[in-house]
């Protein structure tokens, strides 16, 4: 990473453009002068000064008062600590707001719709953990053969349904068993003609007979550029159609 690089990265973290560069200009210089900071970087003297007095605020740049006045950066540790601190202040703040705002509108809206659509692993996550914590009577929840989509934290999930008395069927693998052995989630073997190796189903998910999740991978000839794309219906024909077809692949592994 270049200084452009580093500059852009402080940008998306919360400063200016003329406060990362007079940041960055000084952790060079160790302290500076405005005019100092001005001929080591394109930020017009006039501005150097109220970049300065607005790290200073931020506790990223400490201030000599003396004639001229110097200004000195505070180590990269200490500025990564206040910057991450700021961060999470703000975003905290963000996500109090956005999360009021969604319970005075109700949950309600996400019927309306017939179909909705969930892109990348970490959206798709979050998804079916909601769409577990929702279910009342029954979870049926496939992966293919490589467990694909089956995390951690989601296999933690289906455990804590299964306590609380929701029926929980995972359609995999057998090796599956053993990871399941100490819970009342019950392991089932996909049907021996269910197609594997470059299918491109990612994972399905379909809960009380009513909401169902279906996955598909877009491998790219790369494990780490795998992209995964979800489709997602409640209580609509189409979601009943969807559990149908879903019903008819898995064959005698489990009716959902």
């Amino acid at each position: 990473m270049d200084e452009g690089d580093a500059i852009d990265a402080l940008e998306h973290l919360g400063l200016s453009n003329y406060e990362a560069k007079v940041f960055a200009a000084l952790q060079r210089l160790g302290t500076g002068t405005a005019r100092d900071v001005h001929r080591a970087t394109d930020v017009p003297r006039s501005q150097v000064y109220g970049a300065a007095e607005s790290l200073q605020d931020r506790g990223l740049v400490e201030v000599q008062q003396s004639k001229p006045i110097q200004y000195r950066p505070v180590r990269p540790e200490a500025a990564r600590s206040h910057l991450r601190g700021e961060f999470e202040r703000t975003q905290e703040r963000a996500f109090d707001y956005l999360e009021a705002a969604r319970k005075q509108r109700g949950e309600g809206d996400e019927e309306r719709e017939d179909i909705w659509t969930v892109h990348g692993r970490t959206s798709i996550d979050g998804r079916v953990e909601q769409l577990l914590e929702e279910a009342e009577r029954r979870i049926v929840f496939g992966v293919g053969r490589d467990a694909h989509g089956l995390t951690d934290d989601l296999a933690d999930r289906l455990r804590e349904r299964a306590d609380a008395g929701v029926e929980v069927f995972l359609v995999g693998d057998p090796a599956l068993e053993e990871l399941f052995a100490d819970s009342d989630v019950a392991v089932m073997q996909l049907p021996a003609d269910h197609p594997h190796g470059d299918d491109p189903v990612g994972r399905v998910v379909v809960v009380d007979g009513e909401t169902v999740l279906l996955s598909v991978r877009d491998r790219r000839g790369d494990p780490e550029l795998e992209e995964e794309t979800a489709i997602w219906s409640s209580k609509t024909g189409i979601a009943g159609v969807l559990i149908q077809l879903i019903d008819g692949g898995l064959g005698d592994a489990v009716s959902v």
